[in-house]
């Protein structure tokens, strides 16, 4: 049966982000804030790594997104290079010969149609291929402190465990989180639950014990806690 829900709390999420705050600050920050921190904090940059980081953990894509910066960090050099020559540089990601493909013709149609400056807009970065909601929210929001929520597998199913949201899929989700949540916590909500739910509010066996916010949680689905 689902772990105990019974002498919960009031939720408050306030609270429960302040509590998160701490819980994470040992932990790696995600790829994209971490990838800002050591400089590269355009809005191509971000949208480059976060192409990169689909599907392939933190541990693999920041280092890559890092590598490929290197060689070209603005759209003019990256469209410079060959497909072949960004698949390489990135050979260590999921699905290198796809995100290669999709990194050039970003470079490439944001120097031909934007003048080498992406806008911060989120229907036109979602008009690139390999980019959706989540990769153009948390790109404008790091990049260019757009008030605009990230929704990942963690965001969903932390906030779903919660009982904060009850949905089904990421996109709704987010549809709740724009709801729901206080615009103060769009953007620093993914950075939060990224690492809370690698560490912590993992996919299987969370760590309930050690959860800062247990006396909140209603452990939606919860059945093997640690």
């Amino acid at each position: 049966m689902e772990s105990g829900q019974r002498d919960k709390v009031p939720f408050e999420i306030e609270a429960v982000l302040g509590r998160i705050r701490q819980e994470v600050r040992g932990f790696a920050d995600a790829a994209m804030f971490a990838l800002a921190a050591q400089g590269h904090t355009t809005l191509f940059e971000q949208l480059v790594a976060c192409i990169l980081s689909i599907r392939t953990r933190d541990e693999v894509s920041l280092p890559t997104s890092l590598a490929l910066l290197r060689r070209a960090h603005t759209p003019e050099a990256m469209s410079q290079l060959t497909p072949e020559e960004i698949e390489a540089l990135i050979a260590q990601v999921t699905f290198p010969e796809p995100k290669a493909r999709q990194i050039h013709a970003l470079a490439k149609r944001t120097v031909e149609e934007f003048g080498g400056q992406l806008p911060a807009d989120a229907e036109v970065l979602q008009s690139f291929r390999g980019v959706g909601p989540k990769c153009a929210h948390l790109a404008l929001g790091v990049a260019c402190g757009h008030e605009a929520i990230s929704v990942d597998i963690h965001v969903h199913r932390v906030t779903n465990r919660w009982g904060y949201v009850r949905t089904r899929s990421p996109e709704q989700t987010l549809k709740a989180l724009e709801a729901r949540l206080p615009r103060a916590y769009w953007i620093e909500i993914n950075r939060l639950l990224v690492p809370f739910g690698k560490h912590v509010c993992t996919g299987s066996r969370p760590q309930c014990s050690r959860c800062p916010v247990l006396a909140m949680c209603q452990q939606v689905g919860v059945l093997h806690p640690r």
